[in-house]
């Protein structure tokens, strides 16, 4: 069976089963803040194990995308090495919420394995938790497995916890043999020996963890299984490696193509690369972009490493971005966005690869450098930060060069250095589980939080439950006309009153399928209360919202498909879009797309907003963004023949509505990412007005019609220029009448000129570094400026001497050093920088010891 094959069957199964199909949640969790990626199935489940949910359905089917980098499950140094650890893979599995138990999870488990799948019995061992005598006995009961290979298991193996409190269980797992002598099979192996592979894990929630550490029952009890697909396709295939079977093995073909190189020959370079370009697809297929922080940091680290490991089998220019297509030709039928948005990977990818080629050379030879000179075996965490800080080296990536020496790396001494340069509390908290509980005030019982806000702004309605945290009030309405922060649409504001109660809505935030209204005021009585939406308010952030939807079918069509939304923020007063795009969007094609969306205000066009299931609208064309997650029915808002999107925010009747549009400004977010703040209505019309008193002040103060401003205008900046170049060029000749070689000293021949000068900018001190390098024959010159808040340097070196290795890029990042910064440049001429003037002094007593020894060797 091929692996797609195997994985509809898996979904077919349990579909015959009365389960329903649920569709993966993306690897970037929007929803969840306690994590960097989807590490597990039932992550997308987890408000129903926390009763925070009641589920559409008691049974559910799905695989689901994981990535593991970190934490307990970080199993990334094994990547690559053994045959089936994986950053990313897909999680089969079948769910039961207070539905079936055991019984039918062992029953149909085995059912699917042998009867279905055929897998050899003789093979197959079952684990169960040391204490559950339940699942101990249905394994021979409704099984024919032997009892001989039905094990009991403690803790470590066979408990599973959510976390340190709440929903917890014993589970079962199902264990396979794939070595060659099954005559040899002992019950020892399970859990030890590579040879028996977990394929499936049952588990049975039936607990929870309580503070002090004591379980108790639940009140329902749920099953969630586990089965990696990637080890399934490869016992079911005959094979003994998941990179043997067809969900690696084309991407290895590609990759032999690139290299010219044998995957047999060196087989581990290759699983790296092959793994972690899986891991890469979807992360930015998800809305995840490599960064400095969080989880752009790990897909940076990902993509870096597998760059490290292409220069291994020759690979030195990018090429990662050319495994795309064919990752998407192995998923693309079950996860289409690998395919939808395929250009914006591989331009993502290629632009990291390049910018992290330019310095992974210098990297690497400052790495040997370091070795040479190591005393012992062990590389500083100072020196291990500097190539992170200075060269991009990940520190897992250094200490994987390390242990290819026979090294170590001093995790701890890193992770001080990195204390010392960047705080990182504040992204660390993102990713946190928040330690405090909120004890509600219950009031009424039933259903909460049915949003009327679609059809109307003021409501009567029932407080089910409140708080008082702080100087703030909680509170969840039976109904509610607030809409709650989602989509990147903001939460409405208003009041809420009645006998008792008179509070001020701030903002409403959504929390599983309840609406939180933030509010000061006070509540003494616990009746029904008027409910008013701040109608203005609401109107603007409609009109943006509609807006937005107009600007993105617009820019679209004037940039290109490869086009993608990278995020929004839709306000009362303007609303900002981040789009997928890697070159300045020009002021003409800002005039294109301002004049689309100005076209179809104009036309007034009725908006029409139905419900309909997830597969219908997508087949239909409706725009679905990518990394979102939706249920089974979505609504979709229909702009007549122009735009079709998957959206749950608030819109305007009528595109006329919105009255006019204006982008008022478009920069850089990131590589790849450019973001758009764009206003309507009176906004627009403010914005327009405002550009024209500039416009209308410039043309009294030049005296010259409109038309002239601009042609006038740069005249003057090309005088300006021209002024200070000329003022520049005498700064430069007054330093060059002191001769810059009077200091000079001969080291080993060469000239050596350490020296001071006072100077108005870093462009002067690098036109007179221009005129030293053509004064020194043969040496090296370093020029120090005291800057208006920090110092400066720059660094020439003799041809001569760039021939023998000495590169002044090099020279300049150690001499910035000695100032507390850095530096670079070319081989011949660099700079560097500093901290603190008051450092210069010392830095160039230390820099002339530093060159005189160099010239000296």
């Amino acid at each position: 069976m091929k692996s797609g094959e195997i994985r509809t069957s898996f979904f077919k199964f349990f579909e015959e089963k009365d389960h329903q199909f649920v569709r993966s949640s993306p690897v970037v969790p929007n929803d969840d803040p306690t994590l960097l990626f989807t590490n597990a199935g039932m992550n997308q489940f987890k408000p129903i194990f926390l009763d925070q949910t009641i589920p559409e359905n008691s049974r559910a089917v799905n695989s689901q995308k994981c990535i593991r980098v970190s934490g307990k499950h970080n199993d990334l140094e094994e990547v690559g090495v053994d045959t089936f650890h994986h950053t990313f893979f897909e999680m089969l599995g079948n769910w039961s919420f207070g539905d079936y138990y055991k019984k039918e999870a062992i029953q149909w488990a085995w059912e699917l394995f042998t009867d279905v799948w055929g897998l050899d019995k003789d093979r197959l061992w079952a684990t169960v938790y040391e204490d559950d005598d339940e699942a101990f006995n249905l394994w021979t009961e409704v099984t024919d497995i032997s009892p001989s290979r039905v094990l009991r298991c403690g803790k470590k193996d066979n408990f599973w916890e959510m976390g340190e409190t709440g929903p917890c269980g014993p589970c079962s797992e199902i264990h396979y043999y794939v070595g060659d002598e099954p005559e040899n099979q002992k019950a020892s192996g399970v859990n030890v020996s590579h040879e028996y592979w977990e394929l499936w894990n049952l588990v049975f929630i039936q607990n929870n963890r309580k503070e002090d550490g004591t379980i108790e029952d639940l009140p329902a009890k749920h099953v969630d299984t586990g089965a990696g697909l990637e080890r399934i396709v490869a016992v079911l295939q005959g094979k003994n490696s998941n990179y043997d079977t067809d969900l690696f093995l084309p991407i290895i073909k590609k990759i032999e193509s690139i290299s010219g190189k044998d995957y047999l020959d060196d087989p581990i370079p290759f699983r790296v690369i092959a793994d972690h370009i899986r891991m890469l697809c979807f992360s930015i297929a998800d809305g995840g972009l490599p960064s400095n922080d969080g989880r752009g940091y790990v897909i940076r680290r990902i993509l870096r490493r597998a760059a490290r490991f292409g220069r291994t089998i020759g690979l030195t220019d990018p090429f990662l971005f050319d495994l795309v297509q064919t990752v998407g030709e192995i998923m693309g039928e079950t996860f289409s966005e690998v395919l939808k948005i395929q250009p914006h990977i591989e331009k993502v990818i290629q632009a990291e690869e390049t910018s992290f080629n330019q310095t992974l050379d210098r990297g690497i030879n400052h790495f040997d450098k370091m070795i040479d000179t190591l005393d012992g075996k062990e590389i500083s965490g100072s020196d291990a930060f500097k190539l992170y800080d200075t060269y991009g080296f990940p520190l897992d990536l250094t200490q994987l060069m390390a242990r290819e020496r026979e090294l170590t790396v001093d995790e701890k001494g890193f992770n001080v250095a990195m204390a010392e340069q960047k705080k990182k509390a504040k992204e660390a908290g993102k990713f946190k589980v928040g330690t405090t509980t909120t004890e509600w005030v219950i009031v009424s019982e039933g259903k909460d939080s049915d949003f009327l806000g679609y059809e109307s702004l003021e409501s009567e309605s029932k407080i089910r439950r409140y708080v008082i945290q702080d100087d703030q009030i909680l509170v969840v309405l039976d109904q509610t006309p607030f809409y709650a922060e989602s989509g990147g649409q903001v939460g409405d504001i208003g009041t809420i009153s009645g006998d008792g109660i008179d509070l001020k809505v701030l903002d409403v935030k959504k929390e599983n399928n309840s609406f939180i209204h933030i509010c000061t005021g006070a509540i003494d009585k616990t009746g029904t209360a008027t409910c008013q939406v701040d109608g203005p308010r609401r109107q603007s952030t409609m009109n943006n919202h509609t807006a937005a939807h107009l600007f993105y079918k617009a820019i679209k069509t004037i940039l290109g498909d490869h086009v993608n939304q990278a995020g929004s923020f839709v306000h009362p007063d303007y609303f900002r879009f981040d789009i997928t795009h890697f070159e300045k969007i020009t002021s003409d094609q800002i005039r294109e797309i301002e004049l689309k969306v100005n076209e179809q205000i104009l036309l007034n066009t009725k908006l029409d907003v139905t419900i309909k299931s997830y597969d219908d609208a997508k087949t239909s064309g409706a725009e679905a963004l990518f990394g979102e997650k939706y249920g089974d029915l979505v609504r979709v808002v229909r702009v007549g023949d122009y735009s079709l999107e998957l959206c749950g925010g608030t819109h305007v009747k009528r595109t006329g509505d919105i009255g006019s549009f204006k982008i008022t400004e478009e920069s850089s977010l990131s590589s790849g990412v450019r973001r758009i703040v764009a206003v309507t209505g009176q906004k627009a019309v403010e914005e327009m007005q405002s550009n024209a008193s500039v416009l209308q002040a410039l043309q009294q103060i030049l005296t010259i019609p409109r038309s002239g401003i601009k042609e006038r205008v740069s005249g003057l900046i090309k005088e300006k220029k021209k002024l200070e170049k000329q003022l520049k060029q005498k700064s430069v000749n007054k330093s060059l009448d002191i001769d810059l070689m009077d200091d000079s000293v001969i080291v080993e021949g060469f000239q050596l000129i350490v020296k001071k000068i006072s100077l108005n900018s870093l462009d002067e001190l690098k036109e007179l570094g221009d005129q030293l390098f053509n004064k020194i024959s043969k040496g090296i010159g370093v020029l120090f400026m005291v800057g208006k808040e920090k110092p400066s340097a720059v660094v020439v070196v003799s041809k001569d001497l760039n021939k023998t290795g000495i590169i002044a890029g090099a020279l300049a990042n150690e001499i910035g050093g000695f100032m507390g910064g850095g530096g670079g440049g070319k081989p011949h001429l660099a700079t560097a920088g500093g901290k603190n003037n008051d450092d210069i002094d010392s830095a160039m007593e230390q820099t002339m010891t530093y060159l005189t020894k160099i010239l000296k060797g």
